[in-house]
């Protein structure tokens, strides 16, 4: 059994090699991190740092996804799912593909990304407030490292505004 002194020299450890110029990274534990869009120089870096599996919630045809991203990731041996989140339409279905997908590769390096990390923190929100038993505040204060969709005046927010009650 590791000691909480390991734990944390474990996931220091993850830190210092993260590689933080990724567009919105944030570490949310030692087996999951989060981010905005990845790049194809991206890849190798997360495989460096232990992701075995990697989870999209951005469109194929935004103007910044990386192409072919199943097949990029491949190459370097990291597993794909691909949950494709409309930011003006997100939906309980789409949630629940997320989680079900966590669940699948519990225990595995995961790293969660769309394209400015802002579906991604409001799905770890709902998970961690709804499911893992964080307090509403903390869900909160992970999610707003990122945005914080029920109060901006972003009309496009109106959406994740719902979502996220």
């Amino acid at each position: 059994m590791e000691t909480a002194h390991g734990l944390v020299a474990s996931l220091e450890g993850c830190v210092m090699n993260d590689p933080v110029d990724i567009r919105a990274w944030q570490r949310l534990d030692d087996l999951t991190t989060t981010s905005g869009r990845i790049e194809e120089k991206d890849i190798p870096r997360l495989a460096a740092i232990g992701v075995k599996h990697v989870i999209n919630l951005a469109l194929d045809d935004h103007i910044e996804a990386l192409a072919d991203e199943a097949g990029v990731l491949a190459r370097h041996g990291l597993s794909y799912t691909h949950i494709p989140v409309p930011f003006d339409a997100p939906t309980e279905a789409h949630f629940e593909a997320f989680r079900s997908d966590l669940e699948r590769v519990s225990g595995a390096p995961v790293h969660v990304h769309c394209i400015m990390n802002f579906r991604v923190s409001a799905f770890f929100y709902r998970l961690n407030r709804d499911h893992r038993g964080m307090t509403e505040a903390q869900a909160r204060a992970l999610m707003e490292k990122q945005w914080t969709p029920d109060k901006t005046s972003d009309p496009r927010a109106s959406a994740w505004a719902e979502f996220i009650r």
